[in-house]
């Protein structure tokens, strides 16, 4: 994750600060400002960062299967969230970027987006607990 732009962690961190205070307008204006500088890749950046922040940073190199009960019967929303920390967890760039690009088709991206920040914090918060 360190070859990400400066600016990618601090719209995450941004996202994260809104998210925490439950303000899921300014999450969404947030990302919108992302595209509007930055494009789609800049958006793609901060999702990656979120999914750096509910893995962690020392995971160990090798193969992870994440364990997500139910997650064939969930929203679009939550089984994209899913699979996108899967595939950071496993260092997978090439199914997040299809996934962001998959999103971005279906329509879904924006509501992909909130579900991955809202639960970025709820990881956060549970891990501080």
């Amino acid at each position: 994750m360190t070859d990400l732009p400066s600016e990618s962690l601090d719209d995450a961190a941004q996202v994260l600060h809104l998210a925490l205070a439950g303000d899921s307008d300014a999450v969404v204006n947030t990302f919108d400002a992302v595209v509007d500088r930055d494009g789609v890749e800049g958006a793609y950046n901060v999702a990656w960062c979120l999914a750096a922040a509910m893995v962690g940073v020392d995971v160990p190199a090798g193969a992870w299967t994440l364990d997500f009960p139910g997650i064939d019967q969930a929203d679009y929303d939550a089984r994209w969230v899913a699979r996108f920390v899967s595939a950071y967890a496993n260092s997978d760039v090439p199914t997040g970027e299809a996934l962001f690009g998959a999103a971005l088709a279906d329509g879904q991206l924006p509501d992909c987006l909130l579900t991955l920040a809202g639960s970025a914090v709820a990881t956060l918060k549970r891990r501080a607990a």
